[in-house]
């Protein structure tokens, strides 16, 4: 079975060994990486990775700021992507966590009974207080979250999607694909949870300009959960921010996105069963010394930026208000409010 797994990244090469190990470990054969615009060495290690075999690595092909659909309307006509049995659209920072079987992709493909599309939800794991950038796995370093099947205030929660070949594709959508318009009920792809149960319909038949890519959690993530490390520890968040924005100066900021994630109410080591021959992997593509050298190279400039940024007054003050929000999502904070159980508000 081939399964290449599709992603875009931009200054994300401290973890690309990591992801690229452990999607291996699941039965990923292939890889296809498109990047712009890197500083921190990740085109490079690419590069290197790609003269080894098994992975393309391509310039994104977007000429504005929709970097993603772009690449994934590029992906469609890869040879990687066309001639492979399976498709895996993710990103860096999304694990996925096999709970079926030997742990693995063709193991949750045989556990929903072939369908051709199997969309499985997130669990956002919280940064927990860890401040300090390390160079050792995020499956080992971030191990708790949100209650897994609501987040904030939503019983619906998004999802990814693997793709079979088959499938009547419109496009490729970043959470889910989207099917052919005007496709007769009698030839709607058969498309399962992470519990091996038919997606809701509205889900199924979603078009374009809807653009629907969550459902309810609890009772879909039996098979397999999509661990999302969207924070990392404190300096790489400020790092992946500033890759996003570079101009902060006389702005407030807005830390909306991180309380939302950052909900360490729930303990999850169930992807933990991956580490010993994470590991391993880890050992075996560091023996290459150029592998290792690159990679090593990525963790110096991740470094380096983090000290770059800690030197400008506006992310010291983003730092600073990180670390003292709460760890209660915005959501549950202001129903608190409401009923008068607050901290400080009691009685």
């Amino acid at each position: 079975m081939r399964i290449t797994a599709v992603t875009c990244v931009k200054n994300e090469g401290p973890f690309l060994l990591e992801w690229i190990a452990f999607n291996r470990l699941i039965g990923v054969t292939d890889f296809l990486f498109y990047s712009n615009d890197c500083t921190d060495g990740t085109a490079e290690l690419l590069d290197a990775l790609a003269a080894r075999g098994g992975l393309t690595h391509l310039p994104n092909p977007a000429l504005g700021r929709n970097y993603q659909m772009e690449a994934l309307k590029d992906a469609a006509h890869q040879p990687v992507v066309q001639e492979a049995d399976w498709i895996w659209v993710a990103d860096v920072d999304e694990f996925l966590n096999i709970h079926t079987g030997d742990h693995t992709i063709p193991a949750l493909i045989a556990a929903c009974n072939d369908p051709q599309a199997i969309s499985v939800s997130f669990q956002f794991f919280a940064n927990d207080g860890i401040e300090a950038f390390v160079d050792e796995p995020v499956i080992s370093q971030f191990t708790r979250s949100h209650n897994p099947d609501i987040w904030c205030a939503e019983t619906a929660i998004e999802v990814k999607t693997l793709v079979r070949q088959d499938f009547p594709l419109k496009y490729y959508g970043a959470h889910r694909p989207f099917f052919k318009k005007n496709l007769p009920p009698r030839k709607y792809p058969r498309w399962s949870n992470g519990a091996g149960r038919d997606v809701p319909h509205k889900f199924l038949v979603a078009d374009n300009p809807r653009r629907i890519r969550k459902f309810p959690a609890k009772g879909s993530r039996d098979l397999a959960t999509l661990n999302h490390y969207a924070l990392r520890s404190l300096d790489s968040y400020l790092v992946k921010n500033d890759r996003g924005d570079v101009n902060r100066e006389h702005r407030a900021f807005d830390d909306s996105y991180w309380r939302e994630r950052n909900d360490p109410a729930f303990e999850d080591l169930s992807i933990q069963r991956y580490l010993p021959d994470l590991m391993a992997a880890l050992d075996d593509l560091k023996s290459d010394p150029g592998i290792a050298a690159l990679h090593e190279a990525c963790v110096s400039l991740h470094q380096e930026k983090r000290d770059q940024l800690l030197a400008q007054p506006s992310y010291q003050d983003m730092r600073s208000q990180l670390l003292a929000t709460s760890t209660l999502p915005p959501q549950e904070e202001a129903l608190l409010e409401d009923l008068g159980l607050a901290p400080g508000k009691q009685g």
